[in-house]
C-alpha cells in the first residue's frame, strides 16, 4: 500500500505550467519589456529570457527583431476603430483617426519610437489604418496619388507628435532639464541685439504642455485646409 509522508515533510511544490509559446505571447512579452525597460532592451534574447526559453524557439513564431517591432505596433493599433468615409465630414474623420493613432501610441510606453523606426508597416492593423486614411482623403476629393502623399505626411506627423508626447508622458524627457535649457536659450537671445529675434523671444509662451492639443489641432486644420484647395482643383 502507499504510505503517506510524515506531516512534518512538505510535499514537493509543482512548478506552474508555462503557457504555450505563441506569436501573441511573444509580442505581449515584448510590449511589457518595452514599457518597463525601454526600446533598446527589446531584443530576441531578452524576450526569450523573460519567457524562460531560448532565442531559437522564438523564430518559429517571429522571423527577427524587425518583424517583432512591426507586430508590436500592429498589436497597439489593432483595436482602433476604422471609420466609414462620410463625404460631408471627411476632414473631421481624418482628425479623429490621426488623434486615435496618436493616443494609442502615447498610451504604450516606447511604441512611438518603434513606429518611427518602421518605414512602411505592412501588418494587418497598419494596412487597415492606411487604407482607412486613403479612403477618407479620397472622399475629400483627392486622387490616389494626392491621397497617398497626404496620408504619408499625416502618418509622419502622427508618429513624430506621438514620439515627443510619449517622452513627456513617460518621463523620457526631463522637464527640469528642458526648463533650464529654455532659460539659457532665452538669456542668450536676450543678450543679442534687441531687434535680432523679436518674434523668437516672444513665442515661448505658446510651447507648453497646456498648448500641446491646441498645436496638434492647428497643424491638422492647416494641413487639411491645403488638402481642400488641392481637391477643389480636381473638380
Amino acid at each position: 500500500m502507499t504510505v503517506p509522508p510524515p506531516p512534518w515533510r512538505r510535499a514537493p511544490r509543482r512548478r506552474a505550467a508555462k503557457p504555450a509559446l505563441s506569436q501573441e505571447l511573444v509580442v505581449k512579452t515584448a510590449l511589457e519589456i518595452l514599457a518597463k525597460e525601454g526600446f533598446d532592451a527589446v531584443t530576441m534574447r531578452r524576450v526569450a529570457q523573460e519567457l524562460e526559453t531560448g532565442p531559437a524557439s522564438l523564430y518559429a513564431h517571429v522571423s527577427n527583431k524587425d518583424e517583432l517591432a512591426e507586430l508590436m505596433l500592429d498589436a497597439v493599433l489593432g483595436d482602433l476603430p476604422l471609420p466609414e468615409p462620410d463625404p460631408a465630414r471627411w476632414d473631421e474623420q481624418v482628425k479623429e483617426l490621426v488623434g486615435a493613432q496618436i493616443r494609442a501610441m502615447v498610451a504604450h510606453p516606447g511604441i512611438a519610437r518603434v513606429a518611427w523606426n518602421i518605414a512602411v508597416p505592412v501588418n494587418p492593423s497598419s494596412l487597415h489604418q492606411g487604407e482607412a486614411m486613403l479612403a477618407l482623403l479620397r472622399a475629400g476629393g483627392l486622387d490616389l496619388k494626392q491621397a497617398s502623399f497626404a496620408g504619408d505626411a499625416l502618418s509622419l506627423y502622427a508618429k513624430a507628435y506621438a514620439y515627443e508626447a510619449s517622452g513627456w508622458t513617460w518621463g523620457e524627457i526631463d522637464a527640469d532639464d528642458v526648463s533650464e535649457r529654455g532659460k539659457q536659450m532665452l538669456a542668450y537671445m536676450r543678450s543679442l541685439p534687441a531687434d535680432a529675434f523679436p518674434n523668437m523671444l516672444l513665442m515661448g509662451e505658446f510651447f507648453t504642455e497646456e498648448t500641446a492639443a491646441e498645436r496638434l489641432e492647428f497643424a491638422l486644420d492647416v494641413f487639411l485646409a491645403g488638402v481642400k484647395v488641392v481637391a477643389a482643383r480636381n473638380t
